[in-house]
């Protein structure tokens, strides 16, 4: 029979599942997999990047993008260490992907060899499984049930290869079956959860639909849902883009990064269609007296956020298609009409600054460039920090762009691995990156990558000399004094120029649209470092509009508080509030010293 090296044998599986590239960066413990990519160089291509990290972070982008799960591999030791990042992001977002780690010789584990340690112990918990071969014949064996655990449990899975096992020859007779891996077919809504769905519709006073990332594909029944039942609809950040952002009744992101029109809607709601969507942070949302129909495809997410009065063990589209075929339609209630008022009043404050000449240059004057220049498929690869605000509330995705960021992981330097991935998978689409310095300073490196590589790639660094995000925590949330936020004004132009990427530096609109124009017209990538205003995005935590000094802070003498559209619309009160049932007055809210997190 045919011999063939593990290594080999572990790329074939590989192969056979449809897997044309790989993440990576060399090691010594690594040689039989760099012998395996040298031999399979012409079907299987391998993108070197500069950092572990970095590759695993691309892997996980991958199926957020495509659907198709990505495969990165690290050394023994820092090697391996370097992956963890990816990893987590890819549990925390429910992404699949495979992560090859290689480890000593068999005969030097367990002895405090050198870069060694106890991988599968280690990577237990950042995977959802994870597996080291006792043998060399069962590296395709391994291989292969790495990728069906990944699709299965939808996350990652993590293969330890022993360096001796990846150079032993075996027999060259595994072959997968590819064929019998099948796309996610979830179930129709029972008869009884879309009758009871369409009692609680029908005697709703307001409802609204907040959905996330599991209600993605089902974007027109969502709109055809919004229209028939006046239902505002609220997302989650990663919902973002299911509908096209300027769908009239769609409000927007709830929490702080989103606009302020989802903030407010959602505290006058009785009634929650709750779609897909399990953001950590909706605990702290809506009335506690509301009513909840939920649907989805995980038993386990019913009730978790929020008590639930209906449960749709369902697929999305089937379910919303279900309750719009047996509902009445509905007028406009008085929150449908002041929601869809709030967020014209929101819009028009956000457009009245897109021409405004402040320096440094505020954020709509590039947005709106990115808005008007961006290919209708162009994909974005955002970065964590003040740029997911920006994101969330400027950037208008429609038709078949694409968007991915690091989710409830929210690691900040996701936004250059991400663009590898998405010039690896889409060659022919246009590639945004879109970062914060401080992000950026931390996976920069990659530049080397996408210059190798020719990528056509436009990092976007807003450059505001401070970690933002982090920033407003400390001033709205914590109430402290700054710490330990500030940065140095880079010259990343510089930088890029010093990597082989053609580098741009901006300080207006009309600088931002000539530079892109330029990218548009080029091959590879370039790097626009725009110097940025250093006020702060407007905070809907705060968001008092009644306080002169709030109102001054960010020029907000236009916009008008969701009560004025309230009283217009003759939204009662006790709905407005949701407290009709809690008499007790709260106590102020205390500072923020729990979640650590951002609120996507």
């Amino acid at each position: 029979m045919t011999k063939i090296s593990g290594a080999d044998a572990m790329f074939q599986v590989m192969y056979d599942w449809d897997i044309d590239h790989v993440f990576g960066f060399p090691g010594g413990s690594f040689d039989s997999g760099m012998n395996a990519v040298h031999n399979w160089k012409d079907k299987i291509k391998f993108i070197e990047v500069r950092h572990e990290e970095a590759g695993a972070l691309a892997a996980s982008a991958e199926y957020k993008l495509t659907g198709k799960l990505g495969v990165c591999f690290g050394s023994a030791g820092p090697g391996a260490a370097h992956l963890f990042n990816g990893l987590y992001d890819a549990k925390f977002d429910k992404t699949p992907m495979v992560a090859i780690v290689a480890n000593v010789p068999t005969s030097r584990q367990d002895i405090d060899f050198f870069q060694a340690f106890d991988e599968d112990k280690w990577f237990l918990n950042a995977s959802v499984w994870c597996r080291q071969p006792k043998t060399a014949d069962q590296i395709p064996v391994i291989m292969d049930e790495a990728i069906r655990q990944a699709y299965a449990r939808k996350g990652p899975a993590v293969v330890i290869i022993p360096k001796d096992f990846g150079w032993q020859n075996i027999d060259d007779n595994f072959r997968v079956n590819y064929n019998a891996h099948v796309k996610d077919n979830y179930p129709a809504p029972t008869k009884t959860s879309v009758e009871d769905a369409v009692k609680l519709l029908k005697e709703a006073k307001n409802p609204v639909m907040y959905y996330g990332l599991g209600a993605k594909g089902a974007g027109d029944e969502i709109k055809e849902f919004a229209e028939k039942f006046k239902a505002p609809l609220l997302t989650s950040y990663l919902g973002k883009g299911i509908v096209e952002d300027d769908f009239p009744a769609y409000m927007g992101t709830i929490g702080r990064i989103g606009p302020k029109p989802a903030q407010e809607v959602q505290n006058y709601t009785d009634l929650v269609v709750w779609v897909g969507n399990n953001s950590p942070f909706s605990i702290l949302w809506f009335p506690k007296n509301a009513k909840v129909i939920q649907i989805d495809v995980d038993p386990a997410k019913f009730g978790k956020r929020h008590k639930t009065d209906v449960s749709m063990l369902a697929d999305a589209k089937k379910a919303l298609r279900a309750i719009i075929d047996a509902g009445e339609e509905r007028r406009e209630s008085p929150l449908y009409k002041a929601a869809i008022a709030d967020r014209e009043n929101w819009d028009a404050w956000q457009t009245s600054f897109k021409d405004s000449d402040e320096s440094p240059v505020r954020p709509e004057p590039i947005w709106d460039v990115i808005n008007k220049e961006a290919a209708d498929n162009a994909v974005f690869a955002v970065d964590v920090g003040n740029v997911n605000v920006d994101h969330c509330r400027l950037l208008k995705l429609h038709d078949d762009q694409k968007w991915t960021t690091s989710g409830l992981h929210a690691t900040m330097g996701y936004g250059a691995p991400a663009a590898l991935t998405a010039a690896t998978v889409y060659p022919d689409r246009e590639v945004w990156q879109l970062a914060g310095d401080g992000g950026f300073a931390m996976m920069n490196q990659e530049l080397l990558t996408m210059a190798r590589y020719n990528m056509h790639v436009l990092n976007i660094v807003f450059t505001n000399e401070t970690l933002g995000y982090i920033q407003a925590e400390q001033e709205d949330e914590s109430n402290q004094p700054l710490s330990g936020v500030i940065l140095p004004d880079n010259d990343w132009a510089k930088v890029a120029e010093g990597m082989n990427v053609k580098g741009v530096t901006v300080r207006t609109k009309k600088e931002f649209e000539a530079a892109v124009k330029e990218w548009k017209k080029m091959d590879g990538p370039m790097l626009i470092d725009v110097k940025y205003t250093h006020e702060m995005p407007y905070s809907t935590e705060l968001n008092t509009l009644d306080d002169p000094a709030f109102v001054k802070k960010y020029q907000a003498e236009d916009l008008k508080p969701f009560s004025y559209f309230a009283e217009k619309y003759g939204l009662e009160a006790d709905a407005a509030s949701g407290a009709s049932q809690h008499e007790e007055t709260e106590p102020e809210p205390a500072p923020d010293t729990v979640s650590g997190a951002s609120q996507h």
